[in-house]
């Protein structure tokens, strides 16, 4: 039976890597060499997809994605250990942050539209960063890590004359650094790969990485060494951001969520 489970689980991870290695095979070959009908084997690997980019002015786009998103980390990291430390002590506000986490996103497109005309942002990076500066899923997320936390150290701290505020960052953030982190990567990637909102809200004066990646799509047509090579590179902060932070966010979602 472990066998079996074993064989199923490295098919499914083949299944699920296959569009990957597509991926990275399309960005390091000639254009021209995905139609010529020869042996993938045989194709030679070279860089030329990654030159043309230089043509699309991705750079912009990549700076404004990742100062915007990891300010949002920054944000939801700093509010959202507060609110998950007050729910923990016993402020009955959890059903309205689980009331939260049902609202769908894009419901809030208009209002946010509305809201940020009149504060005269639109078309500005600051509004890529305050609709998002908190996350109910980081609450709710940072929230679950202290269930499992001795709350015993907490108490103890207290009796000994720490504040709040020490206890909070020099006693329950030690603790909660997979929570922190896992909530950081997913912070961050949601951040990144949003399309629809930054679009509206910032237009082309802020384009960001996936709104300069859908302009891409429309514009080189079936260039798919030339997407493959842009997807790559679009999609590099994320694997790497994941991959330095692999232990933690199975560490964290391991026991799962209660």
């Amino acid at each position: 039976m472990t066998l079996l489970r074993k064989t199923l689980a490295l098919l499914i991870v083949a299944l699920f890597m296959v569009p990957l290695l597509w991926l990275v095979y399309s960005a390091f070959i000639a254009p021209d060499a995905l139609f010529s009908g020869g042996s993938p084997l045989t194709l030679k690997l070279n860089f030329d997809n990654f030159r043309a980019l230089e043509n699309y002015n991705l750079f912009k786009p990549l700076l404004t994605s990742l100062l915007a998103s990891s300010a949002v980390v920054c944000f939801q990291l700093l509010f959202g250990l507060p609110a998950a430390y007050s729910l923990r002590a016993g402020t009955p506000l959890l059903a309205v942050f689980l009331f939260a986490l049902s609202i769908p996103a894009e419901l809030l497109l208009v209002p946010l539209y509305g809201l940020l005309q009149s504060l005269h942002l639109l078309g500005s990076p600051l509004a890529l960063v305050i609709p998002f500066v908190n996350s109910p899923f980081t609450v709710f997320l940072l929230y679950q890590g202290m269930l499992k936390l001795p709350w015993a150290y907490t108490e103890a701290a207290r009796i000994d004359g720490a504040s709040e505020l020490r206890i909070l960052f020099g006693v329950v953030a030690p603790l909660l650094r997979p929570e922190l982190a896992a909530a950081g990567v997913i912070a961050f990637a949601a951040h990144w790969n949003l399309v629809l909102y930054p679009k509206v809200v910032s237009g082309e004066a802020w384009p960001t990485v996936q709104v300069a990646l859908a302009d891409l799509i429309s514009k080189a047509g079936n260039n798919w060494g030339l997407l493959g090579a842009a997807a790559l590179v679009t999609s590099l902060p994320i694997v790497v951001l994941y991959f330095s932070f692999e232990r933690q966010v199975v560490k964290t979602f391991d026991g799962g969520l209660k």
